[in-house]
């Protein structure tokens, strides 16, 4: 984005991390933009294509089927998963984000909620058929890269799937990135950790020039868990 300063960006994020509030920032982008969504540097304006893909060749066949998008910025993912039906739940720690996604969307039908993945309504435990994860966990340093995860599939209902959308790296490499992309060992914890089924498994890079390596993975956690 023009006249973004990234370099004051990642300063201030680091300083953040640095005082043990890995979150305490996010708000202030979203506050900075003065309610015009546009202006929000990581929004891409239009739903994932992956996302939107993987809704189109799967039909949950259910009643009633839920929907949680963690982080969910300015809603286009959230909408997106509203047209297919889903009923969603689509939350972000940053007051001015859920602001603007409720005076971006007048009629929507998405329940957006300031709420914190750490310490989310406990009713929350299970309930949804999807949840969605795009760049939450890139965002956070060491240990809380691991209690993010681990709660994002404590949201999954039995039978349930978890997409997660990320930036990527290979191991031992750009470990002091802000964003801090994820390596493959990180995403396996999906799999060795929370005992998440694969159900599929994409790295790709994207079209920004220079062009940035990504993954897309799908896991469903088994009613056996």
């Amino acid at each position: 984005m023009e006249n973004f300063d990234f370099i004051a960006y990642k300063k201030m994020v680091k300083t953040y991390q640095e005082n043990n509030d890995p979150t305490g920032w996010f708000d202030s982008i979203y506050k900075n933009v003065q309610g015009d969504f546009t202006k929000v540097f990581w929004a891409d304006l239009e739903p994932s294509p992956y996302l939107v893909a993987w809704l189109k060749e799967n039909n949950i066949k259910k009643d009633t089927k839920t929907a949680c998008v963690i982080g969910c910025g300015v809603g286009d993912d959230a909408e997106a998963l509203s047209e297919f039906g889903f009923d969603v739940t689509a939350f972000d720690i940053s007051p001015s984000a859920i602001e603007l996604c409720i005076n971006r969307y007048k009629n929507t039908k998405v329940n957006y909620v300031v709420a914190d993945l750490f310490d989310y309504p406990k009713e929350w435990f299970e309930k949804f058929d999807v949840v969605y994860e795009c760049n939450t966990i890139q965002v956070l340093p060491n240990g809380y890269r691991k209690k993010a995860r681990v709660a994002m599939s404590s949201l999954i209902a039995k039978d349930g799937y978890i997409l997660v959308s990320c930036r990527s790296r290979n191991e031992g490499e750009k470990e002091d990135e802000i964003p801090f992309p994820l390596s493959k060992s990180e995403m396996d914890e999906f799999i060795t950790i929370d005992k998440l089924k694969e159900i599929s498994f994409l790295a790709y890079d994207d079209e920004q020039t220079p062009s940035v390596p990504h993954f897309f993975a799908i896991y469903l956690k088994q009613k056996l868990q």
